[in-house]
């Protein structure tokens, strides 16, 4: 008959309970700190695109918008009838951004218009091109029409009346009378300058011509018109 013989346990080293926890704990607590580190670097750099999107947009969104027509005014040059200015409603669009409309020049109807005023810094600039000539910087005047809070900011609600001066007029002589307007050289009493010279090009009947008015902020705004074949005093070029 065969003896039981007791075998003698071997020592086994079991995990506990609590050290299974802090394992898992440590392991949360590693995930959790690289989930965060992710979001976190997904949350700056989203900001970071929205930043640059909305910027991006700032500068390539016009703030301005035309409202209504563009009218040409008619006036005599050696014996041509000529277009010696622009005139056209401008407001701000989409409720945008105050836009800086402090005019180089004013009118007062008297001498030679349009007169240029001393220590106004005009940021907005409005250039002219045809399809013989292009000019960088002419001189406009504005006048707010409707409700206005006084000041030179175009702002939301507000309209002004922008006219854009390719000729100085002679205020002394009828504008139906001969050399009503003269070539723009910045001489006399006031007078514009980057305007239409005796090198120049006169704008006439059937001749198309661009102008853009460029804010200190957003896209400029492009107004592209072809003056009638038969000129009037005041012309409605749609």
């Amino acid at each position: 008959m065969k003896k039981n013989t007791v075998r003698p346990m071997r020592a086994q080293r079991g995990v506990t309970g609590l050290e299974t926890a802090i394992i898992l704990i440590a392991f949360v607590v590693v995930a959790s700190v690289f989930a965060f580190t992710i979001l976190s670097a997904g949350v700056m750099s989203s900001e970071a695109n929205k930043q640059t999107i909305t910027a991006g947009l700032k500068q390539t969104r016009t703030l301005l918008l035309q409202q209504g027509s563009a009218f040409a005014f008619q006036g005599d040059i050696g014996g041509t009838d000529v277009v010696y200015k622009v005139a056209f409603i401008v407001a701000n669009s989409l409720a945008g951004e105050p836009i800086d409309m402090t005019p180089p020049y004013t009118v007062d109807d008297t001498g030679t218009d349009p007169d240029y005023v001393t220590g106004n810094s005009s940021v907005t600039v409005i250039s002219y091109a045809d399809e013989d000539q292009r000019m960088l910087d002419l001189p406009w005047t504005v006048q707010f029409i409707g409700a206005s809070n006084g000041d030179s900011l175009l702002e939301d609600g507000e309209k002004a009346e922008v006219t854009v001066w390719l000729l100085d007029r002679d205020t002394s002589k009828a504008i139906t009378a001969a050399d009503s307007v003269v070539y723009m050289d910045g001489t006399g009493d006031g007078g514009g300058a980057g305007g239409i010279g005796t090198t120049g090009t006169l704008l006439v009947k059937n001749t198309r011509f661009v102008i853009e008015l460029t804010p200190q902020q957003g896209a400029p705004l492009t107004i592209q018109r072809t003056i009638p074949p038969g000129l009037r005093q005041v012309m409605n070029l749609q």
